[in-house]
């Protein structure tokens, strides 16, 4: 982390703008260090702390957002989750979230990623900013993915009933032409 005085708070819900939840060694506790777009912070709970409690704040719990993960691709292990579906917030764990040193990013603000000499994966996020995982780059593009397709399925489904919502409330032209043709009729034959 760099050398910046970074706010301490208790407790955090991740939002739109977070870019990460990583874990944070404070002595011998584990805090979360949470990267937003133009902020960060150091909270004093652990990373997945965050994750839960920012499910919950969205009306479920991190077990449910697994669960849904699972019912809607079958994954089992490191799943990606959505904390909330209206505010589109897709994040993905880089280990089992079981770990200490697992990290949580979101998938929207990672714009490049890469290898480095020690097969870590170094992230580059949409606003510059830069961080090493300890993750090898293909566990942590595998991830990438799985959220991307996670996002693909939640999107479609949100769009599908937002399509039969417009169906029901706007009629298509015909038939809007269709009636009103009708009602004319009935008010000729007066």
């Amino acid at each position: 982390m760099d050398k910046i005085k970074v706010d301490v708070i208790e407790k955090y819900e991740a939002n739109r703008m977070t870019m990460a939840v990583l874990p944070y060694k404070y002595g011998k506790n584990v805090m979360a260090q949470v990267l937003e777009c133009e902020n960060e912070f150091i909270v004093k709970r652990r990373p997945m702390e965050v994750i839960d409690r920012s499910c919950r704040y969205y009306g479920s719990s991190y077990e449910g957002r697994k669960d849904g993960t699972r019912e809607l691709m079958g994954i089992t292990h490191k799943p990606p989750i959505v904390v909330d579906p209206v505010s589109t917030i897709f994040l993905f764990p880089t280990t089992s979230s079981s770990r200490p040193q697992c990290a949580w990013l979101s998938h929207i603000y990672i714009q490049h990623y890469t290898s480095t000499d020690l097969d870590d994966t170094k992230v580059i996020f949409t606003t510059g900013k830069e961080i090493t995982l300890p993750v090898s780059v293909s566990s942590f593009e595998n991830q990438l993915f799985r959220t991307a397709q996670l996002r693909t399925i939640i999107s479609s489904r949100v769009e599908e009933e937002h399509r039969k919502m417009n169906m029901l409330l706007l009629p298509r032209e015909k038939e809007t032409n269709s009636l009103y043709e009708h009602i004319i009729r009935e008010l000729s034959k007066k």
